[in-house]
Formats: C-alpha cells, sequence, structure tokens
C-alpha cells in the first residue's frame, strides 16, 4: 500500500511539472494594434503578431522565460516571466523619439515629403548615424560624408589639412552646401567648411546626387548636400556633454541642449577643438594642422496659436589653423627655417525661419540668413586679410492636392568679396547677386507613377539669365520595387577662389579673362530600388547609373613668367568635362546584425586635355564595405573597410589602390557611453610610400606633391557621452 501511494503520488508531481501552458498577448502603439511586431521567446522561439497584434505560443512547460518585443520605430519591451498557469500580456510599445530616422520626412524637397514618395533619390543620414558620428569624428562631418557611396573627401593641402567634398567624381566647387535650405559657405571658406561643422548639432543630413540648380540655384550641378538643425521636442529635455581625445594629439569637447513647451523652445550647441601640430613621416613638416577651434549655435524657437512658428540663429564660428615647417609652429624659427601657413577664421551667421502650415493643406515659409566672415591668411612671404559677406532671402509656397504636391518661390542671394589689408596681393575684390524664381510639382497621374517637374529661372547681376528644367520620374511597381529616372540643367557662375587651390596662390590669382563665361551641365540619373525580407532578414538592394556633361569648364591658368613669380588668370577650357558610372549597393538586417557591401565606378574624363584625358585624383573603383552587430542593451561593435582604386595624378600618373580600414566599439551604461575608435587600421599613408615634398628642396617655401592617400595614419580615439 505504501508503494501505491508513493506511486501515484511521484505521478501526480511529474504532470504537473510537465504540464503545458501558454503565453500570448496584445502588442499595441498609442493608437493602432501593432502587426508584424517580432516576439522573441528566451531568444529561441520567435514569432509575428497578426494583423490583430496578436500572439501565442502554446505547448509551454513550467518555468522561466524572457520575453523580448520589439517593432520598427518603437522601444523595445522585455519582461521575465515565471509560468505556472496561462498567462495573456496586453503590451504598449512607446514610439521613439526619433522615430522619423525610420520614415524619414526630408526638407530638401520643399514639400516636406516622406522620402520614399521623392521622385529625386535622396540619401538621409539620421540623428542615431549623426550621434555615434560624435563620438567618433566630434570636429567635424567630413569622415560621415566620405562614408556615403560616391562621395570622396579628398584632402588637398600638406600643410593646412583642408579637405574638397567630390560626389560622382566632381570636384567640390561643383556642389551646393545648405544649412536648413540656406547656402552656407562661399569660394573665400576654401576647402575648410565641411571641416568647421560639427554632427552633434545637426538632425539629419540630406544629399541629393546629381543635377539640384531647380530649387537651389547654381553651384548644385554635382550635388546638394543640405544641413538640418535640430529642433526642440515638446516637453523633452535633450541635454550631452561629450570629451573625446586621439592619439594624434586631438582633443574635442561638444554640448548639447535643448527644451520646448507650448509657445517657446531653444536649443543650444558649445563645442571645441584643440589639435596640436604633427609630423607623421618626420620629413621636418607638419602632416597634421594646429587647429584651435570654438563653434557655437543657439536658436530660439516661438510657436504661435495657428501652427505657425519662428526659429531665430546665431552662429558663431572661430579658428586659427596653422601648419608648415615643424620648427617654426614650435617657436624655432631662424635664418632657414621660416615656412609656415596661418588661417584665421571668424564666422557670424544670423538666420530667422518662419513657417506657417494651414488648413488647407498648404505651407508658407519666409528665411533669410546673412554670413559674415573674415579669413586672415599669413606665411613667411605675405600677408591677406579679407571679408566675405554672403546673404540670402526666400519666400516659399507648397500644397499637397489628392494628386499633386506642388511649390513655388522666389529668392534672393548674393555676396560681397573685399581685401581689407594685404602685402604683395592682385586679387580683385568682387560682388554678385542673383534673384530667382521657381517652381516644382509632384504629379501622381497614376496609382504607380509619379511625375516630378520643376523648373527654375536665375537672373545673375553679372551673367544674365538662366533656365533650368529638371524631370524626374518614379515607378512605383510594388510595396518592394521602385525605379527613377531624372534628369537636368545646372550652371556655375566663376569664383576667384575654389577649394583645391594653395593658399600660397592667392595674391597671384588676377581673375578673369574677359570673354569668360559660366559652366553649364546637363545631369542624368537612374536608380533602381528593390526591398524586402527572407525570414527575420530585411534586404535593400539598390543600383544607380549616372552622368554629368559640363561645357566651358573653369580653370586656373599660369600666365607667362615674370622674374620670380608666376601670376594666374581663370579661362574656359573649349571642350567640355564629362563623369559617368554607376552605385551598386546591398544592404541587410536582421535584429541587431547590420551589413553593407558596396561598389562604385566613376569614369572622369576632361576632354580639354588629349595628354592626361583622365579627372585626377578620382578612384576609378571603390568598395565598402560594413558589419556592426549589437550583443546587448549596451555593446556595440563595428567594422568598416574600403577599397581605393588606382588614381590619376594631373600630369596621367598613376598611384597605387589601397585599403582603408577602421573599427568602432561603444560600451553605454545608464547615461553614459563610451567609444573606443581607430581609423586607418593599416597605416596606410601617402608620405609613407613617397615623400610628398617636391625635390628640390626650398626650406623657405617647399612645394608638395598633390595628396592622393591619407597622411596622418592610424587614428585612435577614445571618447565619453554623457546624456541625461
Amino acid at each position: 500500500m505504501k508503494h501505491l501511494i508513493f506511486n501515484v503520488f511521484f505521478f501526480l508531481i511529474t504532470v504537473k511539472s510537465y504540464a503545458q501552458f501558454n503565453i500570448s498577448g496584445t502588442v499595441k502603439g498609442k493608437t493602432s494594434l501593432l502587426a508584424g511586431a517580432t516576439i522573441k521567446l528566451s531568444k529561441k522561439q520567435i514569432k509575428k503578431t497578426n494583423d490583430s497584434g496578436d500572439f501565442l505560443f502554446n505547448n509551454l512547460v513550467k518555468g522561466i522565460y524572457i520575453v523580448n518585443i520589439s517593432y520598427e520605430g518603437y522601444d523595445g519591451f522585455d519582461t521575465t516571466i515565471m509560468l505556472e498557469q496561462n498567462i495573456h500580456l496586453n503590451i504598449l510599445l512607446k514610439e521613439k523619439d526619433e522615430k522619423l530616422d525610420d520614415i524619414v520626412i526630408v526638407s530638401s524637397s520643399r514639400t516636406n515629403s516622406r522620402i520614399e514618395d521623392q521622385p529625386t533619390k535622396i540619401e538621409v543620414l539620421g540623428q542615431e548615424e549623426l550621434h555615434e558620428e560624435n563620438q567618433i569624428k566630434p570636429g567635424n562631418i567630413a569622415s560621415i560624408l566620405g562614408d556615403i557611396a560616391g562621395i570622396q573627401v579628398q584632402q588637398t593641402t600638406a600643410t593646412s589639412g583642408s579637405a574638397d567634398l567630390r560626389i560622382q567624381g566632381l570636384q567640390g566647387k561643383y556642389t551646393q552646401i545648405l544649412r536648413d535650405g540656406m547656402p552656407l559657405f562661399g569660394g573665400f571658406s576654401g576647402s575648410f567648411g565641411i571641416l568647421q561643422v560639427p554632427p552633434l548639432d545637426l538632425q539629419q543630413i540630406e544629399l541629393v546626387k546629381g543635377a539640384s540648380s531647380t530649387l537651389y540655384g547654381g553651384g548644385a550641378i554635382a550635388g546638394m548636400v543640405n544641413l538640418i538643425s535640430k529642433k526642440p521636442k515638446l516637453n523633452v529635455h535633450d541635454r550631452s556633454i561629450t570629451l573625446n581625445t586621439s592619439s594624434l594629439n586631438e582633443n574635442n569637447f561638444t554640448s548639447f541642449f535643448s527644451a520646448r513647451n507650448k509657445t517657446m523652445g531653444y536649443t543650444m550647441y558649445a563645442g571645441g577643438t584643440l589639435q596640436k601640430q604633427v609630423d607623421v613621416d618626420n620629413d621636418g613638416f607638419s602632416d597634421v594642422p594646429n587647429v584651435k577651434n570654438i563653434f557655437i549655435h543657439p536658436r530660439w524657437f516661438f510657436y504661435g496659436k495657428k501652427n505657425s512658428s519662428l526659429a531665430i540663429g546665431y552662429t558663431f564660428n572661430y579658428e586659427e589653423r596653422k601648419g608648415g615647417d615643424m620648427n617654426v609652429l614650435n617657436n624655432n624659427t631662424d635664418a632657414i627655417h621660416q615656412f609656415y601657413i596661418s588661417n584665421k577664421g571668424n564666422r557670424n551667421t544670423v538666420d530667422l525661419v518662419w513657417e506657417k502650415k494651414n488648413k488647407d493643406n498648404s505651407f508658407i515659409t519666409a528665411k533669410t540668413a546673412t554670413n559674415f566672415y573674415s579669413r586672415d591668411i599669413n606665411t613667411n612671404l605675405f600677408s591677406l586679410k579679407a571679408n566675405q559677406i554672403l546673404w540670402y532671402s526666400e519666400f516659399a509656397y507648397s500644397k499637397k492636392h489628392k494628386n499633386h504636391n506642388y511649390v513655388a518661390g522666389i529668392n534672393f542671394n548674393g555676396e560681397h568679396f573685399k581685401t581689407i589689408e594685404a602685402l604683395n596681393n592682385s586679387l580683385p575684390n568682387e560682388a554678385a547677386n542673383t534673384i530667382g524664381l521657381f517652381a516644382q510639382d509632384d504629379w501622381k497621374f497614376f496609382e504607380k507613377f509619379i511625375l516630378q517637374s520643376g523648373l527654375r529661372f536665375d537672373y545673375h547681376s553679372k551673367y544674365n539669365g538662366f533656365l533650368l528644367p529638371r524631370l524626374s520620374l518614379m515607378y512605383k511597381a510594388n510595396t518592394h520595387l521602385t525605379m527613377r529616372i531624372g534628369g537636368g540643367l545646372g550652371y556655375k557662375t566663376p569664383a576667384l577662389i575654389n577649394s583645391d587651390l594653395d593658399e600660397r596662390q592667392y595674391p597671384y590669382i588676377l581673375g578673369y579673362t574677359s570673354n569668360i563665361k559660366t559652366e553649364k551641365s546637363v545631369g542624368l540619373n537612374f536608380d533602381v530600388n528593390f526591398k524586402t525580407k527572407v525570414d527575420e532578414w530585411e534586404l535593400t538592394f539598390n543600383q544607380t547609373f549616372f552622368y554629368s556633361n559640363i561645357s566651358n569648364p573653369i580653370h586656373l591658368n599660369a600666365l607667362p613668367s615674370v622674374p620670380l613669380q608666376t601670376y594666374y588668370q581663370y579661362e574656359n577650357y573649349s571642350k567640355s568635362l564629362t563623369t559617368a558610372g554607376f552605385e551598386t549597393f546591398i544592404a541587410a538586417k536582421q535584429d541587431e546584425l547590420e551589413l553593407y557591401l558596396g561598389y562604385v565606378y566613376t569614369d572622369a574624363k576632361r576632354k580639354y586635355n588629349d595628354v592626361s584625358p583622365n579627372l585626377p585624383l578620382i578612384a576609378r573603383n571603390k568598395i565598402a564595405t560594413v558589419i556592426a552587430y549589437e550583443f546587448n542593451k549596451h555593446f556595440r561593435a563595428g567594422v568598416e573597410a574600403a577599397y581605393n582604386g588606382k588614381q590619376y595624378l594631373d600630369d596621367g600618373t598613376i598611384k597605387m589602390d589601397y585599403v582603408f580600414m577602421a573599427a568602432m566599439m561603444r560600451y553605454s551604461i545608464n547615461n553614459i557611453s563610451f567609444v573606443l575608435n581607430a581609423e586607418n587600421l593599416f597605416d596606410f599613408r601617402q608620405n609613407k610610400n613617397e615623400s610628398i615634398i617636391i625635390q628640390p628642396v626650398n626650406i623657405s617655401n617647399p612645394m608638395f606633391k598633390e595628396i592622393w592617400a591619407p597622411l596622418d595614419g592610424r587614428v585612435i580615439n577614445l571618447s565619453v557621452m554623457y546624456k541625461w
């Protein structure tokens, strides 16, 4: 009898311990049920919610289970369950503050439309990428722009560390850089512009490759980069401080603060950089200049009762940049060691943006900005101090109808360049202004077709009128496949100073020939984009083809030599400059794992040069790959590599290809995140393979070779960010 009782008791315990239970639930957002949310059960079983937001795991044994719930655009939800009976969960997910990074609203179209509805291909770097860049390269956005397919950030001078932004093979002078839709830099900034914009101050970066002059005027032949400033969020305080240091003696401080209530708000960025001079190859001349930079950008926002807002901003940027002979930089000047190039730049910008959204779904925008920039250049041979004033004003009206989304407006802009003090200088003063009328319509004439047609007329005070049409057609075959084709005209007026000049050439520029013409362009783009899901993988494939032709290309011509000095004058070539090629990339994402592989082919020809027809300093073949994995909510790591194909120099010489590799680790705990980052892991440097100084060396005024590869070598940085 005892044995029978024991056996029955043991049987009941066994049955109870192996009883089967269910975990079910419903996942909701603030206003809707969330179909397709991912539910992970102890990282072993994975299911998706149905159209009603419901899920079910059945036949589960008693035990402890971890439930992870995620949905794109929402904060994740984690919970631990002791399963002893059937359980039903009602889950309310909170939308992410940065949800617009998932459903991106672009302002470069002036219609504030979703990116997937744009017949013109617009690429966007969101706030997540910019925040990560703040802990990798907090001083400027040059590095993150250089990571985009079809863009090359090229160092232009050996001592000043300046850089040129090249899109689809064309030099930086053909790209328009905007801040909140208004021109940011003029030619006198040289190639320091992108080196003076910190990523933490930006909400997103919008990039259009190819002819973009219809909405934004001349200068956007190669493309347009629009830097969108952060705005405060209602009842949200955003506060962060970042400290960074690198193995190249660079130290950065960045900070950002914002807050808003129903009637007022503000954003405030303040930061600075201290970079000591470094002679990486020990040749006696700096490869990394001495830099001191301060950047302050406050904005004030006022919100009206009828969906109107007013933003007033002020930007202060001061920079000292000095390179040259290391003896001079270390205050050991003597009769032999005298060479240096010093740039002191001071920029003050005031801008105002008024916006109003009406009940009839129309939108009115009025904006204006004035940019005061002074630059003091000193070398051991000459000095030049000059001011440049840029101004811009615009009024635009846009409206969305059932099948139309149009915008029309007028803008007025100009610049004034004047030399204040100069020693041994021939650079002339310059002033000009332009008034422009523009209109664009996105017409959904069939369910799957959108035709974007635009027209602009600019009248320039020196070079008269320019008519700039543009057409783009988008075909949305289904939710997975989209195709776009488009093209347009552009122009670029002559400018005294551009990004590929050495400062020592400035005093000897005499201006333009009497018959100088504007550069005019034709640009064409075609792309196919395919998105799908395979099991848990999100896959994206994109194929883009591009072509540009620039007639009357302008170059700086060396005039017949006079004793001891060469003078220069701008003139037109009779034959054109063309670029053609394609971009291909595949991106894949599975939960915390992200993969990217891209290839760019660029064939850039200068038809005016029969001896060396290949446009210099453009890699014909480029391959980039990225692998990133988020191990948990605390730890993320990534590796990226880029192959840069062979490049041509101005004389037709071919330079070797190379591989650039970087790695990053980020660890976050509570409100603090640490980033350890390493760039150029293989330490490939041009000055490691050859001397960049042209022989014979003139110590007091050395001449340098064209820069086709990095000079700074391997760089490791460590940063910490505190956000509260």
